[in-house]
């Protein structure tokens, strides 16, 4: 059958058809998964950002403008959570990587495929760990979700340029950390 749109579903979860809702949970559920996968120090705080997205989601659903994709407002939503919780724990400083899920092992040809893919992801993860939130956040949604800078732009109510900004600083504080990593690693 026909994929429902956004805009339908939510049209008929504000008449009370929770299966509608359900629909666009299932629907979004596992990016926003992996976007507070990739923003947050552990897997427990990506499944907290799930549930107080979707919960601001479902209380302010009537506001979505209608004009903006769905999936768009939904992932400004998440980005706001996530900002909301570097705000609340601004004072601590160190982060439990170990937490984060593991590379699908059926991904990878051989456990040396596995084991260089896991040390590769964990690697990427404490490297974007080590930036600020307004960097990190700006290249996750550059090369996780594949958004222009204009749409980021968008999402997180900056100007094009304060994105670019952050976006190459990011990419510059990334470069000379995982250098580091690697000269570590040769000696």
């Amino acid at each position: 059958m026909f994929k429902k749109s956004d805009k339908r579903l939510a049209e008929q979860a504000l008449k009370g058809k929770s299966s509608a809702w359900v629909a666009l949970v299932k629907r979004y559920e596992k990016r926003v998964f992996h976007y507070g996968l990739r923003m947050l120090p552990s897997a427990d705080e990506a499944m907290d950002l799930v549930q107080e997205t979707f919960t601001s989601v479902f209380k302010s659903l009537h506001s979505w403008n209608q004009a903006h994709a769905f999936n768009a407002w939904l992932m400004t939503i998440a980005h706001r959570r996530c900002v909301e919780y570097y705000r609340r724990r601004k004072n601590e400083q160190g982060w439990d990587l170990s937490e984060h899920d593991q590379v699908d092992e059926t991904v990878a040809a051989s456990p040396h495929d596995v084991a260089t893919l896991e040390q590769q992801q964990q690697c990427i993860i404490e490297a974007l760990q080590h930036l600020p939130i307004e960097q990190r956040s700006v290249v996750e949604a550059k090369f996780f979700q594949q958004l222009t800078t204009r749409e980021i732009a968008q999402q997180q109510g900056e100007s094009e340029n304060t994105i670019k900004s952050r976006l190459y600083s990011g990419l510059d504080k990334l470069k000379v950390y995982l250098e580091d990593v690697y000269e570590q690693a040769v000696r």
